[in-house]
């Protein structure tokens, strides 16, 4: 039952990617020559018929060529190439005729379009993104060609509505958003294409020749295409790709099927079991692992999956630790809070601390699992690309061999033309003798300052981005790589010698930094977790934080002083005196603020007192 469970996990996963065998490609080529408001294109509509005629041949399920379309024309058949791009992995969109870029912006010509003013531009044309929504459905490769980058008449004769609107001479340049995207122009961006002087244009005939190469990758043919029409147009021209892929070739013609000799093996028995690995690696899991080992129990592959199914398990492990102590924190804290007795505190925390303990060895093994699986993965990919090396090198012998063959033939062949066509070869050889006889170089310093920052960034020297400037944070970057893998190279430029050192480095070179508060996990920094009651100190290693003491502090004396001061300098207030006075038959205790005096007088012939009130 394992392996039928893993069979039915690989059908599922072939169903999502397909086969490349069974890949569905379409194309959709258009080429406008008749103009009605300029002179007509002589190039466009036989680049086009040439073109569809290379991708019949090549062997695609669906060819649209289309000739002198007007605006609503393209839009129809934009719209209905999309629809057929959604069942395809492959959608080529090639556009030949007059293109215009306004304020960065790149559009198509459509043969009605009369452009007046450069308002038209956005009522009569059709924006590049129009052709690049078209072939976004695409699973696999998503290409548009432009052969538009011709010398514009419309840009020459239309009105500015605004003085400082900007209409570039060619196309702009453009980066695709949509991963597995290629635009190739006929000429790099703010420069012009030519027709040249045969039925086809250059760019046209160099694609031609180029693309349809079996087992070709499309970055080398279209940098074939560049030195093809480089060389026709004396170095006037150069095309441009936009856009990437991924580190996989795409080749627009599958490779032919090698023809080994018959004692020879025919095909590597190994191939099956490495695709059935490579599909139970994408579902991660452990029943897809079981599955595979109940496949294949020995060999090569299945030591491997063992790895990666002890990664799993210790996975799994760390997964169960971590929610056991995080039960056992909550019971400690329910504990704490229903102010439980101090035994079963005590209990819940030493319960606490060994879930803890166990979730921390948990996270060990899984790391240590994690190493061991990553060194089985990179056996495999070591081991792989042994392999495809041995076959390359053996397929690049059988082509020396039979293109020195082809040469030698030739060069009997001419060796016999040259000897009845003296006069005509000597005329060509004086032609010949001021053409260029060496290429231009294949990468300018900014391309080659690009490769040498990527792989910097790979062997973890740089951290910024590969943008083809060899700045100082560049160069620091390769000081640094110097440093630790003992080489001396000039930092003060990107060469090839740095690439190749560089590029001969299989792992990380430069150690890994990680800032206060994070540690090193592989090629990454992870946040430095610390249970409760620690916190991070400064030699990065989580510690117990100590409780706060209170400190005593002397009370300021100066506002009670003030206080004081200020309730003795108060006047006292009028308290009663406890005196009574009486008079007219009543007594009565002497009011606040009163006092009582006393007067002897005469009279009746005998001595008389008499009390008196005074309030002053």
């Amino acid at each position: 039952m394992g392996a039928l469970r893993f069979f039915l996990i690989i059908f599922a996963v072939w169903l999502g990617c397909g086969p490349a065998m069974a890949e569905r490609r379409v194309a959709l080529v258009i080429g406008n020559s008749a103009y009605k408001s300029v002179p007509r294109l002589s190039n466009p509509a036989n680049d086009a018929t040439l073109i569809g005629g290379m991708f019949k041949r090549a062997g695609f399920d669906m060819v649209d060529i289309r000739l002198d379309l007007n605006a609503g024309e393209m839009r129809r058949a934009l719209r209905d190439f999309g629809g057929k791009a959604r069942e395809a992995e492959v959608a080529v969109v090639y556009y030949a005729g007059h293109g215009i870029e306004l304020d960065g912006t790149n559009y198509l010509i459509p043969t009605d379009a009369t452009l007046e003013t450069d308002s038209d531009v956005l009522d009569e044309t059709l924006p590049l993104d129009r052709a690049l929504f078209a072939v976004e459905p695409a699973k696999q490769l998503r290409l548009v060609i432009l052969d538009a980058c011709r010398d514009n008449p419309f840009a020459k004769t239309m009105k500015r509505t605004i003085a400082a609107r900007a209409i570039g001479r060619g196309l702009a340049k453009i980066e695709p958003t949509s991963p597995n995207t290629m635009i190739a122009f006929a000429a790099k961006a703010g420069s012009t294409a030519s027709d040249g002087d045969s039925k086809n244009s250059p760019f046209a005939a160099a694609l031609v020749e180029r693309l349809p190469t079996p087992g070709l990758d499309l970055r080398k043919a279209f940098g074939f295409v560049r030195d093809d029409v480089l060389k026709n147009t004396g170095y006037k021209q150069e095309p441009y790709v936009y856009g990437s892929l991924g580190g996989d070739d795409v080749p627009l013609v599958a490779a032919k099927p090698v023809v080994t000799a018959p004692q020879g093996p025919t095909a590597n028995p190994q191939d099956g079991i490495r695709r059935d690995y490579e599909l139970a690696l994408q579902t991660g899991n452990r029943d897809g692992w079981e599955a595979f080992l109940q496949a294949y129990p020995e060999g090569f592959y299945a030591g491997l999956a063992r790895a990666q199914l002890k990664n799993v398990a210790a996975e799994e492990a760390r997964a169960a630790a971590v929610a056991k102590a995080r039960q056992a924190e909550d019971e400690k804290a329910r504990l704490t809070a229903e102010r439980a007795n101090k035994a079963e505190q005590e209990k819940a925390a030493a319960a606490a601390k060994a879930a803890e303990d166990a979730r921390l060895a948990a996270e060990k093994a899984k790391q240590i699992e994690e190493a061991k699986a990553a060194a089985a993965e990179q056996r495999r990919k070591d081991a792989e690309a042994a392999v495809a090396k041995a076959l390359a090198d053996k397929q690049a012998a059988e082509k020396a061999l039979a293109d020195k063959i082809a040469n030698d033939k030739a060069a009997s062949e001419q060796a016999a033309k040259q000897a009845t066509e003296k006069a005509q070869r000597d005329g060509e050889q004086k032609v010949a003798a001021v053409a260029p006889t060496q290429s231009a170089p294949s990468l300018s310093p900014q391309e080659t300052a690009k490769l040498v920052q990527s792989e910097l960034r790979r062997v973890g020297c740089l951290t910024g981005a590969a943008d083809g400037e060899w700045n100082t944070a560049a160069q620091r970057s390769l000081t640094l790589f110097n440093k630790h893998a003992g080489t001396k190279l000039d930092t003060k430029l990107a060469s090839f010698d740095a690439l190749d050192a560089i590029k001969s480095k299989q792992g990380r070179v430069c150690p890994l930094v990680c800032d206060r508060g994070f540690k090193a996990d592989g090629d990454a920094c992870v946040k430095i977790t610390c249970r409760a009651g620690y916190r991070v100190n400064d030699d990065n290693e989580c510690e117990k934080v100590q409780d706060k003491k209170p400190v005593a502090t002397r009370e300021d004396a100066k506002p009670r002083d003030d206080e004081r001061k200020k309730t003795e300098s108060a006047p006292s207030k009028p308290q009663a005196t406890g005196q009574i006075y009486c008079g007219s038959g009543l007594c009565r205790p002497v009011r606040p603020g009163c006092r009582l005096e006393f007067a002897r007088g005469t009279g009746g012939g005998g001595a008389a007192s008499t009390n008196y009130e005074i309030c002053n």
